[in-house]
């Protein structure tokens, strides 16, 4: 059996140091602002953003130190490089917010149990500051939520922390408004539910990467079909799809094609269809001429 290697070469990942270093910094300035200021207030819904915010800011890190290892070289031994800790990061950051959202929850439902007064005028401002902040660091990570699951995570970071900065506000105006102390609570509450509703496909996502599922927007059966449509070709196996990143996509597949091999134009063109229909950027194809003296011991379904 002759075995071709066809590698796609556009692997640049964007850039979003300038991005990550802002949203750090105006963070974690913020971080420390809102708790000394959820203390002097005694609001639940102004600690439970700073600790959100707190979670944000090891997120932006995590994500930040991903995108860097990314880009380190391939190895002897790392071959794909550091590629995957892209997808680790998002998964970690899915995890964090899933925690940080119980953790919020949890508080919200004791304080129902021995509500305080809460000063709401230095709620609303201390909160309308995080939703200017949050907003606009999310805004810098906007373009790249689709292309990469990592920015993703970092922008539901961002994005949920400013719903929850958003929550915070309308309680203390319901607060001054109309004193209900249980306002406070239930708020959190509410806002605990939409980040869990927000995360939980950044997860699922983040976690099925990890295991090699298939990456999300790319079919399977229609890469299988495309591959068997090909001239010459009789037979696909040992078809495998999988991320090593969150931005890039491998292939490995078995082509039967008992004419022999179709030579290298035919692989460019491969090549360059599987990126261009798919996003499938780094495909290895075997050509096989289907000799039933050597059969392939992958050909079967049920062997992986």
């Amino acid at each position: 059996m002759s075995q071709q290697n066809s590698r796609g070469h556009n692997h640049r990942q964007a850039n979003y140091n300038r991005a990550f270093t802002i949203s750090v910094a105006l963070n974690a300035g913020f971080v420390i602002v809102e708790a000394v200021y959820g203390i002097i207030a005694n609001s639940l819904a102004l600690l439970a953003d700073a600790g959100h915010n707190l979670s944000d800011v090891l997120g932006l890190l995590l994500a930040w130190g991903a995108s860097i290892l990314v880009r380190r070289k391939t190895t002897q031994r790392r071959t794909y490089g550091l590629r995957r800790s892209s997808i680790l990061a998002a998964l970690l950051n899915a995890v964090s917010l899933l925690v940080v959202a119980g953790g919020i929850g949890w508080e919200a439902i004791q304080r129902f149990r021995e509500s305080a007064p809460v000063a709401g005028g230095t709620v609303i401002a201390v909160a309308a500051i995080g939703i200017a902040i949050n907003t606009g660091s999310a805004l810098m990570f906007l373009s790249g939520r689709k292309r990469d699951l990592n920015i993703r995570g970092a922008f539901l970071h961002l994005v949920a922390d400013a719903a929850v900065s958003v929550g915070v506000v309308l309680t203390g105006i319901a607060l001054v408004a109309t004193g209900w102390l249980w306002l406070d609570p239930a708020v959190s509450l509410v806002v605990t539910l939409i980040i869990i509703v927000g995360t939980w496909q950044l997860f699922q996502e983040s976690f099925n990467l990890i295991l090699d599922a298939v990456p999300v927007g790319i079919e399977p059966l229609a890469v299988r079909n495309y591959l068997a449509e090909l001239p010459d070709v009789i037979q696909v196996h040992d078809l495998h799809i999988w991320a090593t990143s969150t931005t890039e996509t491998a292939l490995t597949a078995h082509l039967v094609m008992p004419a022999g091999h179709p030579g290298d134009a035919f692989l460019v063109r491969v090549v360059r269809e599987l990126h261009e229909l798919f996003g499938i950027d780094h495909p290895t194809l075997q050509i096989e001429v289907g000799d039933p003296s050597y059969p392939c011991p992958f050909a079967p379904d049920n062997v992986v």
